[in-house]
């Protein structure tokens, strides 16, 4: 059936081997996750060439996303592995400490101290471990632990409420774009990005890197940091899509403020022609468990009703015990869901103006498909942006983009209700069409005597240049 959510998925220990991997790109994923937290150079590189080997066993294009780590403001190690931490006690964060113990322990981001004041609260360990901020004394911060817990090597810190200082990309992050272009990432996904300087500075350096292997990537914008709430339209504006990272989002907003600001965002980013994942602990009781828990199953089913673009699995797909069970079980939810998604395309076109003649003619196309019953909307495209517009709105009519740019049909695979294929197309618009037709039928979405909805720009083979919509029965000569 045709699935219009899209899954992403983490690969790690668990699904590195070219078998396991291909299973899951059976089993529905859609875009590989490389997190470049963890891992050499070299490991994202075979991991990608075993993306792109597997990709081509299954018959279809994968698309790679390289998550930089960002930074991720973490304490030292200590002497012994790890404390435990009481209520009430005194406890030091110190940035000049070598080795920790029961007293204090080290930070690897220097500046905290900075940027801390009396009566602040840290969390660390994703919000385990609670430190109110008593003062601070040159490198040092003193705190008492209002919540304890044990705390071990190099875990990580947010204030509550956000304000750290630290930039969104660090020198790891620089070296990590250039490790991602040269193995042909199609997306590049900025963790803890404030404002759209990161990401239009992301950018710059992922198209001065991409140049030589001829790559501009897509940029994701992760959504995890207090400040990037205020400045969401901005950071959409300067990226191609933001992922909802409830992660560490959480720790610093408090997690009862997610699920409205995961609508809210999934809202924004459809309303603003972008895309937007949504991630952390979908599916989280998989990395043991063969089934997900009826909560895990509702989660997930709602970020689709809210309009995701895709749902995204981490440690359940990348170190769980059933990565492709877990594939597999996403997928059926996500179809379930959409059987249920009420269409409101009549209401979306309300008060709405188009100003460029593609888009102009993407929404004629998907208002004529809906109200006719057509089988599939069929766009030829260059750069896919045809297709993107199509997917901002749900009309239960699938759309297949079909596209001559490899990078353009990658891409494509992370756009909600959008099955990008290949197709050589010729420069005689009625063969085009033609041909774009017969390979829709082909693959047993439309048969003999079905309407399809049909857009092309002509001439042929420019970016942007969507001008034409055709309906014609399948059967009918173009």
């Amino acid at each position: 059936m045709h699935r219009a959510t899209k899954i992403v998925a983490t690969i790690g220990p668990a699904s590195s081997s070219p078998d396991v991997l291909l299973q899951m790109i059976r089993a529905g994923l859609d875009v590989v996750r490389l997190n470049f937290s963890h891992g050499t150079a070299d490991d994202h590189r075979q991991r990608a060439d075993s993306v792109r080997e597997c990709a081509r066993k299954a018959g279809r294009e994968i698309a790679i996303m390289a998550d930089l780590q960002g930074p991720k403001i973490r304490v030292g190690k200590f002497e012994n592995g790890k404390i435990a931490l009481e209520p009430g006690m005194p406890f030091i964060l110190d940035a000049d400490c070598e080795l920790g113990n029961e007293e204090r322990v080290g930070l690897d981001y220097k500046d905290l101290p900075r940027d801390l004041k009396s009566g602040d609260a840290l969390l660390l360990n994703d919000g385990l471990i609670v430190l109110d901020v008593v003062r601070v004394i040159g490198s040092e911060i003193h705190t008492t632990v209002r919540i304890g817990g044990d705390l071990s090597n190099n875990k990580g810190i947010n204030r509550q409420g956000g304000g750290l200082t630290a930039p969104a990309l660090t020198a790891k992050d620089m070296e990590d774009i250039r490790t991602a272009m040269s193995l042909g990432a199609d997306y590049i996904a900025v963790s803890f990005p404030k404002n759209a300087t990161d990401m239009e500075m992301a950018r710059q350096l992922a198209n001065i890197a991409g140049a030589p292997y001829g790559i501009k990537p897509k940029m994701i914008a992760k959504i995890e940091r207090a400040e990037a709430i205020p400045a969401l339209q901005e950071i959409l504006d300067s990226s191609d899509g933001i992922m909802v990272a409830r992660g560490d989002l959480a720790v610093e907003v408090g997690n009862a403020a997610v699920p409205a600001l995961q609508k809210r965002m999934i809202r924004m980013a459809r309303d603003s022609n972008k895309l937007v994942i949504t991630a952390t602990q979908m599916m989280e009781s998989m990395i043991y468990a063969p089934v997900p828990t009826r909560a895990e199953v509702s989660d997930v089913a709602n970020a689709v009703l809210d309009g995701t673009d895709a749902v995204m699995l981490s440690a359940e797909s990348a170190a769980g015990k059933y990565p492709v069970q877990t594939v597999e079980a996403m997928a059926a939810i996500c179809l379930e869901a959409e059987k249920s998604e009420q269409s409101e395309l009549d209401k979306d076109f309300l008060d709405r103006t188009f100003t460029r003649i593609d888009q102009s003619i993407a929404m004629g196309a998907l208002f004529t498909a809906f109200h006719l019953g057509a089988k599939a909307i069929v766009a030829l495209t260059d750069s896919g942006s045809t297709a993107l517009w199509m997917s901002r709105h749900w009309t239960h009519v699938p759309i297949f983009a079909l596209t001559p740019r490899t990078g353009s049909e990658r891409a494509m695979t992370l756009y909600r209700n959008v099955t990008p294929l290949h197709l050589d197309t010729s420069t005689d618009r009625d063969t085009a069409l033609q041909q774009a037709v017969e390979v829709v039928v082909s693959k047993g979405y439309a048969s003999r005597g079905d309407v399809v909805v049909l857009t092309v720009g002509e001439p042929m083979g420019q970016p942007g240049g969507t001008n034409t919509l055709k309906i014609v029965r399948v059967g009918d000569v173009l």
